[in-house]
């Protein structure tokens, strides 16, 4: 008889020590274990997390070899070396390389010869000039990642911002394009955004405050220290954030200020630096609009009296003077603007998925009765401007995508209409013909028929034993478009069902669909997310015991909830950056994620009525003493957004409170030590993280093999 190998005992789960503190608003108590874990500079916390992370390696040990095959299979489907479409900006072409064995890309250009070079992989081409080596740049740091990339007016300076840590606070590196040498780097933990005067003699960036809202617009002139910047601009109210662009013909800086609700621009002469920039449209409590320099004019897109938004003009010297000339039709929204000698391009909203309609310029004004829509007529196509940095372009770029359609950049000509598709991200191994995509609809609680997009492999039935994959987000009036993502592909080639559910909160079916799932609306979210998963499971696409689900930052305050609320419905949930102990954030106007996401959430610090409809529902106040799926929790110590604390209190009332069996149903957290809200940086480490969390997920629905 052949003596077995014994299985390896699993290791108890960290339990960190229970520290109770006490908060109270409104006449209401609050008793919290765990509020301690939330200082990353007390080596306790420091080593609850350590923990944290070898209990997650013992728990997925047995995962080793799938998440080998995982990650063969993300490489399989990636084109390592390969190269952007060239993009063209006053007499170059810019392009973006990538290497095979490198995780980040290379920058170059070379000179625009008359024509779009003909460009090829891994070599390049005579008097192509490297501008930026990330891959080198990045050498000797865990974490690297690109803020900014911006050329000066007449190419001879390039502006780039630099975060070595993930907590989305940049350094910025001024080069000469010629030498390569640093001309300037004074700047240090500065926001997003760069912007050269036409003379080239200043930059324009922005500057975060303590809660990481960015408040601030400074000058700097180049050389100098970074003492003597000049402050251009300040938004003292919490609840906006401010940012900038330049335009098209590089003129002007737009300057905007934005809350969830409301907006006010200014513009700035880049001729002239040192000016004060120019109230353009003013502050009205409600009115949302996006400012576009179109050269002698203002475009503007806006919410006054538009539910759907509309499409003004505003003369240069009279800039809060809209008139409206194109409104949103039915179900259709608005999102934004981009202006071209020849045409303005709206990027909007329609029938549930992201399109672009063309507006020509002709010399009497704008022709809208004869704008027309760029359409390949996919269900799931999902269509948005390219880049685009001619103004005087006779043609555009855009981009096309769906569950099955990898990223495509095409080109219109605005005269003709014809298209030429210029590149489709190439995916070896990948054939179109053995999957199909398809929308679904799920009816909500209240009788909305919810959204679903849904892909799977061709010889999938309706049988009711597949395995299936729900992702949803839903905040923000953020859409989760349908589109390619190959990690994906190991999904589908193992028989499961991917669907992302287009729930409320979101903005993928018109304003309303926003409206309608926020502030004291915000449990829509939640319960349309169910009713997709019923609808899955109804339907026969998904066995009732090998459904999964995954959200993402506010989708992870969306997973905490429907694991509260429909536990039973779910095998396993994947909670990335988890925004699962809301209440507390929100009640704290220090924190990121407060004052300003008042408008989103609603304000529960002086609202009762508020305070008391977010305890309903905030993950972590709410884990019942039931069973829960499997969860795994991700997060990175040097998030800005969403900090570690709360999914870290999460899992620990988790491990204490349900009854599930939690060898069967684990409970697993990680912890990056380094990294952003987005988790590592370079592609190889961001294919380990994510080999890491499929492999945990097809383990817990029985899908480990492939079809």
């Amino acid at each position: 008889m052949t003596e077995q190998t014994p299985t390896p005992a699993l290791p108890e789960p960290p339990r960190p020590e229970a520290r109770p503190t006490e908060r109270t608003f409104h006449g209401d108590t609050v008793v919290d274990e765990y509020e301690w874990l939330r200082d990353k500079e007390d080596p306790q916390v420091i080593a609850h997390l350590e923990a944290e992370n070898a209990y997650a390696d013992a728990r997925t040990a047995h995962l080793a070899d799938l998440r080998s095959r995982l990650v063969d299979e993300f490489v399989g489907h990636t084109q390592e070396t390969d190269l952007s479409v060239p993009v063209r900006r006053d007499g170059w072409w810019y392009i973006t390389r990538t290497t095979e064995g490198h995780d980040y890309p290379v920058f170059t250009r070379v000179r625009d010869e008359g024509s779009m070079p003909e460009v090829v992989p891994g070599t390049l081409l005579e008097g192509e000039e490297v501008l930026l080596d990330a891959q080198a740049e990045a050498a000797g740091h865990e974490f690297y990642s690109l803020g900014g990339f911006h050329p000066s007016p007449d190419q001879d300076l390039l502006a780039y911002a630099v975060d070595v840590a993930g907590d989305e606070r940049f350094d910025i590196v001024v080069t000469g394009l010629d030498t390569g040498e640093i001309v300037d780097d004074a700047v240090r933990g500065a926001g997003y955004g760069l912007a050269f005067s036409t003379d080239q003699q200043w930059l324009f960036y922005a500057r975060v405050d303590d809660a990481w809202r960015q408040h601030q617009i400074w000058r700097h002139r180049l050389g100098s220290s970074a003492e003597a910047d000049v402050l251009v601009l300040e938004e003292p109210d919490e609840k906006f954030m401010i940012g900038f662009e330049t335009s098209r013909d590089a003129s002007t800086l737009v300057i905007q200020s934005a809350s969830t609700t409301t907006t006010e621009g200014w513009l700035l002469d880049l001729a002239d630096p040192t000016s004060a920039p120019r109230p353009a449209g003013g502050r009205r409590l409600g009115v949302e609009y996006a400012l576009e320099h179109a050269g002698d004019q203002l475009l503007v897109v806006h919410n006054d009296g538009h539910e759907g938004f509309a499409l003004a003009t505003a003369p240069l010297e009279d800039p809060g003077a809209w008139t409206t000339i194109l409104s949103a039709g039915e179900g259709e929204r608005f999102e934004g603007v981009d202006a071209f000698a020849g045409a303005a391009v709206i990027e909007l909203r329609s029938g549930g998925l992201a399109a672009v309609r063309v507006v020509p310029r002709r010399e009497d004004g704008w022709d809208v009765e004869g704008a027309w829509g760029i359409d390949h007529g996919g269900e799931l196509d999902s269509v948005w401007l390219g880049e685009n940095l001619i103004w005087d372009a006779t043609s555009l770029r855009y981009e096309l995508t769906s569950l099955l359609t990898p990223s495509t950049v095409a080109e219109v000509d605005l005269a003709t209409r014809a298209t030429t598709v210029l590149k489709r991200t190439p995916v070896p191994g990948f054939d179109p013909e053995l999957y199909v995509e398809r929308r679904l609809w799920a009816t909500a609680a209240d009788g909305t028929r919810v959204p679903l997009s849904v892909a799977m492999r061709r010889e999938v039935t309706a049988d009711g034993g597949n395995p299936g994959y729900l992702y949803g987000y839903g905040s923000y009036e953020i859409s989760m478009d349908p589109s390619f993502v190959a990690t994906r592909l190991s999904l589908l080639d193992r028989g499961v069902v991917v669907a992302i559910a287009h729930i409320r909160g979101g903005g993928e079916m018109g304003r309303p669909w926003y409206e309608h799932g926020k502030l004291l609306e915000k449990k829509n979210t939640f319960s349309d997310f169910v009713a997709a998963a019923d609808a899955l499971i109804e339907d026969g696409w998904v066995a009732p015991d090998r459904l999964a689900a995954e959200g993402r930052s506010a989708g992870g305050l969306l997973m905490g909830a429907v694991a509260n609320l429909a536990p039973d419905r779910f095998r396993a949930i994947m909670a990335g950056v988890p925004f699962v102990d809301a209440l507390t954030t929100i009640l704290d106007p220090s924190l990121p994620l407060t004052v300003g996401e008042w408008e989103e959430w609603g304000d529960p610090l002086h609202d009762p009525e508020v305070y008391a409809y977010m305890k309903e529902y905030t993950p972590y106040e709410n884990i019942r003493a039931t069973e829960y799926p499997a969860i795994f929790a991700s997060t990175s110590l040097n998030d800005t957004r969403v900090f570690f604390v709360e999914p870290a209190k999460w899992i620990a009332r988790l491990r204490e409170t349900v009854t599930s069996d939690q060898v069967e149903r684990p409970i697993v957290f990680r912890c990056e030590m380094v990294a952003g809200h987005g988790g590592r940086s370079g592609r190889y480490a961001k294919w380990d993280q994510r080999a890491d969390e499929l492999a945990w997920l097809l383990d817990q629905i029985g899908a480990t093999e492939r079809i």
